[in-house]
């Protein structure tokens, strides 16, 4: 049976914080999803955090090394938050003993009860990577009290990618840069490093299988981090991860190209220049397979 490994990370916040409320409902929500499994024992929650967070975790979950640096010590000029580097919470993978597939989620991102099923299922079918997007739910929602309430909650869907999965053997494959967490292009930093690697990864837009509460679909941008990420992303991630880029993995692939075009220019965690350089490369590989088989059959005569 397979082992997962998930792993978050937790935060001591105010009250002040969206996640004062919608953190205790993501412990809860994994800790249900776990006691729904059939395979509960295979199924391990993990946690790395600062070391004056560590008061709010739950004692379900195990609690890996401290995260010893942020986005400040990088940045000196920065004085907001104390963001940590996905690289960073991604080495903690290393500390843990037996797993065959990790499991990375936000900390606000909560889980419906039958999420692991689900994606067992999926792993058993032949993904070695699956990227599975959130459904949206009113703000109303503010205690773990409600979850069955929230549950029943279908929501709106979310264009964004904040669920992964991934097969152990790709974890030391990854392009990561110094990208922080809680900042767009984190999600684009892992998407395009999930269909760069990955052989069989799979897209799950529109599944109840995870959610978020509240409805906004754009974060709010704190700049000098936005552009930090930005930067990041486009001049030490993404050149070394173009090379293994294949049109078929990416999201809409299986989509008309009209569709997919459409898709591709309005969701903000692809990029438009990238999609047309592979919609070339993908219709310059069909003409050459038309235009061989062709020439065999003109042999053939």
């Amino acid at each position: 049976m397979v082992k997962i490994a998930h792993i978050i990370n937790p935060v001591k916040v105010t009250e002040s914080s969206d996640l004062y409320n919608t953190q205790p409902i993501t412990f809860k929500s994994m800790i249900d999803a776990k006691k729904y499994a059939n395979n509960e024992n295979n199924i391990t929650l993990y946690t790395t955090q600062f070391e004056e967070d560590k008061e709010i975790i739950p004692a379900e979950f195990k609690i890996l090394s401290n995260l010893t640096r942020s986005i400040l010590d990088l940045n000196p000029k920065f004085n907001g938050k104390k963001l940590p580097l996905i690289k960073d919470i991604f080495e903690k993978f290393n500390e843990v003993d037996d797993a065959d597939y990790f499991i990375y989620t936000n900390v606000d991102i909560a889980l419906m009860p039958y999420f692991y099923s689900v994606v067992i299922n999926y792993i058993s079918t032949g993904h070695d990577a699956i990227i599975i997007n959130r459904r949206r739910l009113n703000k109303h929602y503010s205690s773990p009290n409600e979850l069955q309430i929230m549950y029943a909650d279908l929501g709106k869907s979310h264009p964004g990618f904040d669920c992964f999965v991934f097969k152990k053997d790709l974890l030391n494959k990854f392009v990561l840069g110094n990208i922080c967490i809680g900042i767009p292009f984190l999600e684009a930093t892992l998407l395009h490093n999930l269909v760069a690697f990955a052989k069989n990864p799979l897209i799950v837009p529109d599944k109840h299988l995870t959610f978020h509460i509240g409805m906004e679909v754009m974060p709010k941008r704190y700049q000098p981090y936005y552009l930090y990420n930005r930067i990041d992303f486009f001049k030490n991630i993404y050149p070394k991860l173009k090379p293994f880029f294949k049109l078929k993995k990416f999201p809409y692939a299986a989509l008309p190209i009209y569709k997919r075009a459409i898709k591709w220019v309005l969701n903000p965690s692809i990029f438009t220049l990238n999609y047309m350089d592979l919609e070339r490369k993908n219709i310059f590989e069909k003409t050459k397979i038309i235009l061989n088989e062709i020439r065999w059959r003109i042999l053939q005569r």
